[in-house]
């Protein structure tokens, strides 16, 4: 048996080829693979986006951050941050230069979502973690990072329906809500 230390399981992440249509990313010290997302998920990710003034901060998709001391590189559907604030090149984007992480949760993603990337996020400092959920119609904003680890958590949450706009003070902007979509004739969760 091999040991491998979280630095090697990130390497051997960043080698490793999931086939097309798949996404991989190493959440705790377990490699999670997605298959596509759905067109709802897809299009929910668009209309955020295009509200981020890009003269202000980019909205960036499938980048992979760098969650110091964490056995994690997770890949939020939708990241910001400060243009000045972006290093010149690099697919590792160290998880301090985040202002905003943005999940939008899938059919299969809602307990990575809810609780294990909300420890992770928090754990890196991420200022705001904006879960928007197409299941339950909500969108729900986390603040406040505190802790280390798995113990770590955001001490403010705020819960939005869809069609209310979302107070994004990190951002300085509302985020209209009115055009995401929901997944129909799919179960309710429990979460948050």
């Amino acid at each position: 048996m091999t040991v491998v230390d979280e630095r090697g399981l990130a390497d051997y992440l960043d080698k490793f080829e999931p086939p097309e249509g798949v996404k991989a990313e190493l959440l705790r010290g377990v490699i999670v693979m997605m298959a596509s997302p759905d067109l709802v998920h897809n299009l929910i990710v668009l209309h955020a986006q295009r509200q981020i003034p890009m003269d202000r901060w980019y909205p960036i998709q499938t980048q992979d951050v760098d969650i110091v001391g964490e056995e994690s590189v997770p890949i939020p559907d939708l990241l910001v941050a400060a243009p000045d604030a972006l290093p010149a090149s690099g697919h590792l984007l160290p998880s301090q230069l985040v202002t905003l992480v943005v999940e939008v949760v899938s059919k299969s993603s809602v307990h990575q979502d809810y609780v294990v990337k909300r420890s992770i996020y928090a754990a890196g400092k991420v200022p705001a973690y904006l879960i928007l959920d197409p299941i339950m119609a909500q969108c729900v904003l986390l603040t406040k990072p505190e802790g280390d680890g798995e113990d770590a958590d955001y001490l403010a949450q705020q819960i939005i329906k869809f069609g209310n706009s979302v107070p994004l003070e990190v951002l300085g902007l509302e985020l209209d809500t009115s055009d995401f979509g929901t997944f129909p004739d799919v179960r309710p969760h429990r979460y948050p």
